[in-house]
C-alpha cells in the first residue's frame, strides 16, 4: 500500500496518507465497491448485446454539482456505501463478470486505486480473464497515471466536461479541469492507440470521449469539440455526445444565474447545435437519444 501513503494519483495531488485516513476524493487505502452489475446502458461498443461488467467505485477526485452518481461519488458519502474489496476480491469479481457473459470490464471512477487495479487485473489475467478493460473516468487525470496503465487498460472511456476554467471551478470545484482533461487525453491516445473494434462489435482498444451537453453552455461545448479535434484529431477517438443532463441531481453553487440555468433540461436547439459541430469536425461515434435525460438510467447502489 505504499502508493497510498502520500497520494498523488490525481491532479489534486493531496498528499494524503490514505492508509490512515481519506484523501480529497473520500477514498481510503482499499476501494469501496458500490455496485457490481451487468450494465446495458453504456455505448454499444462497450456494452454489446450482453452488457458490460461494470464495477462502480465510491469516491471521486471531482465534486460535480450535477453528478448522477453523487450518492457514491461525493466525499461525504464515499466511506458509507458499498463493500470494501482487496485486490484478490477484485480479481475474483472480474473473472465472475466474464463468466456471466460481460462484453467488457467497465471500471467506473477507478483513478484513486490505479496501482491496486493494475495488480488486480494482472491476477485475473493469470487465471484466464481476457475481457477488454475499460477505464471509465471523469477525465480529471494526471498523464503520468494514464501512462502507468499501459498493458492493463485497453479502452479509455473519458469525459471531457468543460474547457472553461471558470465553469469547471463553479461546477466541479477545480479550475484546472480542462488543462488536465486535455493533457490526459493526449496520453490516452498515445497509450491505447486509434479505435479498434472486433468483428463482434466490441471495442478492443482506443479512446471514447464523452461530452455531456449542459443547459446554457453550448458555446463551451463547441469549444471542447474544437479543442479535441485540434489536439488529437477527430479520427483518433470516438465521440459520445450525451443529452442526458438531469436537473434533479443538481446542487446549488451560490451563483444565482448559473443555478437558474442549470435547473432546466438541455434544449433541442442546444443539443442539435453541438451535434452539428461534431459532424462538421468529422467525429465518428454515438449520439444519445433525448429521452435518456431521466433519473431512470441511474443505477441503484448496494
Amino acid at each position: 500500500m505504499e502508493e497510498n501513503k502520500s497520494c498523488a494519483l490525481c491532479p489534486r495531488r493531496c498528499g494524503a496518507d490514505r492508509t490512515k485516513g481519506e484523501g480529497v476524493c473520500g477514498c481510503g487505502a482499499l476501494p469501496r465497491v458500490a455496485r457490481v452489475m451487468i450494465h446495458r446502458w453504456e455505448e454499444p461498443v462497450i456494452s454489446g448485446g450482453g452488457g458490460s461488467g461494470a464495477v462502480f467505485f465510491a469516491g471521486c477526485p471531482l465534486g460535480c454539482v450535477f453528478c448522477q452518481n453523487g450518492d457514491i461519488s461525493r466525499r461525504e458519502n464515499a466511506g458509507k456505501v458499498g463493500k470494501v474489496m482487496t485486490e484478490d476480491d477484485l480479481a475474483d469479481t472480474f473473472s465472475a463478470l466474464a463468466e456471466k457473459g460481460a462484453a467488457t470490464l467497465d471500471l467506473v471512477s477507478p483513478t484513486p486505486f490505479s496501482d491496486l487495479l493494475i495488480r488486480a487485473v494482472k491476477k485475473a489475467r493469470e487465471s484466464g480473464f481476457s475481457l477488454p478493460v475499460v477505464w471509465n473516468t471523469g477525465g480529471y487525470e494526471r498523464p503520468e497515471t494514464i501512462a502507468s496503465l499501459k498493458g492493463t487498460v485497453d479502452v479509455f472511456l473519458t469525459d471531457f466536461k468543460f474547457l472553461s476554467s471558470s465553469l469547471s471551478r463553479r461546477l466541479t470545484g477545480v479550475p484546472d479541469y480542462g488543462e488536465f482533461a486535455l493533457s490526459s487525453l493526449r496520453e490516452m491516445v498515445k497509450t491505447a492507440g486509434d479505435p479498434v473494434t472486433g468483428d463482434d462489435g466490441i471495442m478492443r482498444s482506443g479512446v471514447i470521449v464523452r461530452h455531456l451537453v449542459l443547459p446554457g453552455q453550448k458555446d463551451d461545448s463547441l469549444a471542447v469539440l474544437k479543442k479535441v479535434a485540434g489536439t488529437v484529431g477527430s479520427s483518433s477517438v470516438l465521440l459520445s455526445l450525451m443529452s442526458q443532463y438531469t436537473p434533479e441531481f443538481y446542487l446549488k453553487t451560490g451563483d444565482p444565474e448559473l443555478d437558474r440555468v442549470m435547473r432546466r433540461r438541455v434544449t433541442t436547439f442546444e443539443y442539435e447545435t453541438v451535434r452539428a459541430e461534431a459532424l462538421r469536425l468529422g467525429f465518428d461515434g454515438f449520439m444519445q437519444e433525448r429521452d435518456s435525460a431521466t433519473a431512470a438510467f441511474t443505477p441503484e447502489w448496494d
